[in-house]
């Protein structure tokens, strides 16, 4: 999308936004993968929404977190008197109310395997998330491979291809920018940062997510966040 295109789409947003029900309580962006996910989600449907900042690792973090979530965590959507909590949660409530957006894919076999992977990438994975946790300003190329990091890289390269190959049609996992895609950004961002080696075509799939106007907004809007936070400790 060229940058006139994006601004014409964040204008459309912010003007949205002022009309919206909805609130979107997120962490830092060059941290927060969590909320990373739903806050793509509705940059790339044209979902409009308020968008509340809580910076973590601060010593106010928990007090601002609670008071929008019970459960102590971000993301949490508010929609008028009620909260969701949860990514996952959050995404399914979307594709809900919006069911003309098509936030996941159309064809119910497409849809139940996007769904399974998303729970899959929800649920698991571990090793990845704690040897090489999402920051998106680092460079650690090499950093934070062990075995189970190791086998994490390779189930996510394999669902990749699995999905490109079967349903990825156009240029994302199902074809079109899915829940999915949202899903898997946080970790595209990772392998850059950490500089992992992806085979031509998943390496062109990391691009393409990279290069779509709520991946590229989200990344642009982390790298002008203040280095608040302590450095990353690999010893």
């Amino acid at each position: 999308m060229q940058d006139t295109e994006l601004d014409t789409t964040l204008e459309a947003l912010i003007d949205g936004a002022q009309k919206s029900n909805l609130r979107l309580i997120i962490g830092t962006k060059n941290l927060s993968s969590w909320s990373m996910r739903p806050w793509v989600v509705m940059h790339a449907f044209g979902i409009p929404f308020e968008e509340v900042l809580i910076h973590l690792d601060q010593p106010d973090t928990t007090a601002r977190i609670a008071e929008y979530s019970m459960a102590g965590r971000v993301p949490v959507l508010l929609a008028d008197d009620f909260a969701v909590w949860d990514s996952l949660a959050i995404c399914e409530f979307l594709a809900e109310q919006f069911p003309m957006q098509n936030l996941w894919p159309e064809h119910v076999v497409a849809r139940a395997t996007a769904r399974s992977i998303c729970a899959e990438m929800h649920a698991g994975f571990s090793a990845l998330r704690s040897a090489m946790p999402m920051n998106i300003k680092g460079h650690f190329p090499g950093r934070g491979r062990n075995a189970g990091s190791q086998s994490d890289i390779g189930r996510i390269c394999e669902i990749w291809e699995d999905c490109l190959s079967n349903y990825g049609a156009h240029r994302f996992l199902f074809g079109d920018f899915s829940i999915a895609d949202a899903y898997f950004a946080p970790v595209v961002t990772r392998f850059k940062t950490y500089g992992v080696s992806l085979a031509p075509a998943l390496q062109a799939y990391a691009d393409r997510v990279l290069e779509h106007h709520a991946v590229a907004r989200w990344v642009q809007d982390a790298l002008r966040e203040p280095d608040d936070h302590a450095p990353l400790d690999f010893n």
